[in-house]
């Protein structure tokens, strides 16, 4: 069996597309209009261009921050650049250096809804030989790219190369891409790899929507997030989109969690411009466009192009760290633990805290009685997060205590897997949770405030009520 990367029917595959005569141009290149009606150029409305040519290293001390609240895929990332203001003429001469044959590229002008936004297309116009990684490696490897470009193209390919190696139970050197897709991996890969180092900025971005239901392969159908996607995720935040579409692909997935230092919904900065690339298919719920912001750190974040040594948060405090998330991948855990101590919080107030980190997405909180400098009695108010809710868990932590700084470190968090199921009792009704796994016998946990509730209705004790509810859940 030879594993591939899938480049099926999904929002970011690219469309087919002509010239349209007399259409704008960019840099000396005719820019194309999609027959996608919903990105033609309106006459009474054309298509400008807004920003003047970035130079290279203009990011330099600044954050590049991908927003994707649409998701992610390879043409999307260079699109956003391009329309960021990284010229067009950059990813045809790297993409030139790799000497690929019958490979064409065209970029589109249009609108992502009422949004001016740029789409990046490629067109093979030839057959092309079924590339492995060590075929696309050494393609990279022995072109006329910079160095650091090399570098992270390959990188980038090898995190995809391993992710599908690992869904299909295979060794990396086995793993063959798929014709067209590969060369469409290949551009997108050295084209944003080369992007992102003419820029030299630090890449921070959006945790990632997650669409479901299935795209079409090689080999039949696959399930969304993509099985190779979701391995090029480990670490990176997502959260679930509830939209039937495949809105991460391998390739985007591959891309981001290689280059962004970290993860928020939005850093402490000044943005100083807006790129906007296009997928090419129209979503129920959403704009379908990745946003590129470039702009200048506030005081009090690290604009330093380097992640800290010991891979730890930033001084802002809204960033989960993207070498996963937290800490250095080899580390990736899969929660933050967040702790505070205070010497002047009432125990009314402290109550009040618990309650509000556990509504902005903690996991459990408590507090734990201390003795602090100068032998004063205080608490050490901590709670637990996923890492995708760090950043308000830890805004809550400074705003509703009398705290002035909150430290954190990545956990990894072993999970019970559970449910909860509604059971019937002579009191009414009672949610159960089912707490199952290869770890023994099941858990049973009726909810308490209910039980409580039902008892007071009744008139009986609250313990008769868990009692007849664990033995009806124990019928699940």
């Amino acid at each position: 069996m030879k594993p591939f990367f899938h480049k099926g029917s999904h929002p970011h595959h690219r469309p087919h597309s002509h010239a349209q005569p007399g259409g704008a141009t960019g840099g000396g290149r005719t820019v194309i209009v999609s027959d996608d009606p919903s990105f033609e150029v309106k006459s009474d409305h054309p298509v400008l261009e807004r920003h003047a040519v970035l130079e290279r290293h203009a990011g330099k001390g600044q954050i590049l921050f991908f927003d994707a609240q649409s998701g992610i895929a390879g043409d999307m990332t260079i699109a956003s650049l391009l329309d960021l203001g990284v010229p067009f003429s950059l990813v045809e001469s790297c993409v030139a250096q790799l000497g690929l044959s019958g490979v064409k590229l065209r970029v589109e002008h249009g609108y992502a809804g009422a949004i001016g936004a740029t789409a990046f297309n490629v067109d093979v116009e030839s057959a092309q030989p079924e590339r492995g990684f060590k075929e696309i490696e050494a393609l990279i490897s022995k072109s006329s790219l910079d160095e650091d470009v090399k570098a992270l193209a390959i990188k980038i390919f090898l995190r995809l190369a391993q992710a599908e190696a690992e869904v299909h139970r295979v060794s990396v050197d086995e793993v063959h891409f798929h014709e067209v897709g590969a060369v469409d991996a290949i551009v997108d890969i050295v084209g944003s790899a080369a992007c992102l180092r003419y820029l030299g900025a630090r890449v921070l971005a959006s945790p990632l929507p997650m669409g479901r239901g299935t795209v079409q392969s090689r080999h039949g159908a696959l399930p969304l997030p993509a099985p190779a996607t979701v391995l090029c995720l480990q670490g990176v935040p997502t959260y679930p989109a509830n939209i039937e579409a495949e809105l991460v692909t391998p390739t985007g997935a591959a891309i981001l969690s290689t280059i962004a230092e970290g993860y928020c919904d939005w850093p402490n900065f000044s943005p100083n411009r807006v790129g906007y690339g296009r997928g090419s298919k129209e979503l129920p719920d959403r704009l379908n466009a990745l946003r590129a912001v470039l702009g200048e750190p506030l005081s009090g974040v690290d604009s330093s192009n380097t992640p800290p040594a010991d891979g730890s948060l930033t001084s802002d405090p809204s960033i989960v760290s993207g070498r996963s998330p937290i800490v250095g991948r080899s580390e990736a855990g899969t929660h933050v633990v967040l702790e505070a101590n205070v010497d002047d919080l009432s125990g009314e107030l402290a109550a009040h805290v618990i309650t509000q980190l556990l509504a902005a997405g903690a996991v459990d909180a408590w507090a734990v009685p201390c003795v602090m400098k100068k032998g004063r009695p205080g608490l050490v108010l901590t709670a637990i997060a996923p890492n995708a809710h760090a950043e308000a868990v830890a805004h809550a932590l400074m705003s509703e205590s009398t705290t002035i700084g909150v430290r954190h470190h990545s956990v990894r968090r072993l999970e019970r897997p559970r449910r909860i199921v509604t059971v019937q009792t002579p009191y009414g009704e009672v949610p159960v949770k089912i707490s199952e796994g290869d770890f023994g016998p099941p858990q049973y946990k009726p909810e308490f405030d209910q039980c409580a509730k039902l008892a007071a209705k009744a008139g009986v004790a609250a313990r008769v009520v868990v009692a007849a509810a664990l033995e009806a859940a124990m019928r699940y």
